[in-house]
């Protein structure tokens, strides 16, 4: 069983709220990781959770706490991909946990960094499932396309995510992808809520 369904679901739903779902999946990684201290998969998992606890804590004005929290996750993500750079599996789950969670940070040095090497992961997953890219269900391609085309406009790189955002109306046709590039298109604007993902992953 692929390591990411073991957890996908209990920590995103941790991240929409659900404490206890959080919990649950931080248990699943850290249960992983003291059999196989090497499981990159287990590890950025494991990694995101921390980062987001540490989010949680900045909320709360625990500032110090919450940034020993952030940097520890971002230390095991970056571990992680570190090892296994050309894993899908690790990948995906950082670039995703990066780019969405700088929706909601004031633009800076800082958040700047996060999306570019959310980016960089998007870009390098894309590389890697190229030979069997477009075999792979509409929500798969969709966010994987739409993560690396947001990105791109959030940096500022406004030809490159049209180019991205023609792409996605073009190969999406039919899907909540193509109808939110295809306002990005026509009005340059897009609300936090459009960028986030279509038919997350949320419950137990």
């Amino acid at each position: 069983e692929r390591f990411d369904l073991k957890v996908r679901n209990d920590i995103f739903a941790g991240f929409a709220g659900d404490k206890e779902a959080l919990t649950l999946g931080i248990k699943t990684c850290e249960a992983t990781l003291a059999a196989d201290p090497n499981n990159a998969e287990a590890l950025v998992w494991h990694g995101g959770a921390v980062y987001y606890q540490g989010g949680q804590e900045f909320q709360a004005g625990n500032s110090q706490k919450g940034m020993e929290l952030v940097q520890r996750g971002l230390g095991e993500m970056s571990r992680a991909v570190e090892s296994q750079r050309s894993s899908v599996g690790v990948r995906i789950p950082r670039g995703a946990i990066l780019l969405q969670s700088t929706l909601y940070m004031p633009e800076s040095e800082f958040s700047r960094k996060l999306i570019e090497e959310g980016l960089e992961d998007y870009r390098a997953s894309l590389k890697l499932q190229k030979d069997y890219f477009e075999k792979l269900d509409s929500h798969s391609r969709g966010e994987l396309l739409f993560g690396i085309a947001d990105a791109e406009r959030r940096l500022g790189n406004t030809e490159e995510a049209e180019r991205w955002f023609q792409r996605i109306s073009t190969e999406l046709k039919g899907t909540v992808y193509q109808e939110r590039a295809d306002k990005w298109l026509q009005t340059k604007t897009l609300t936090n809520a459009e960028v986030q993902c279509a038919g997350c992953h949320t419950g137990k």
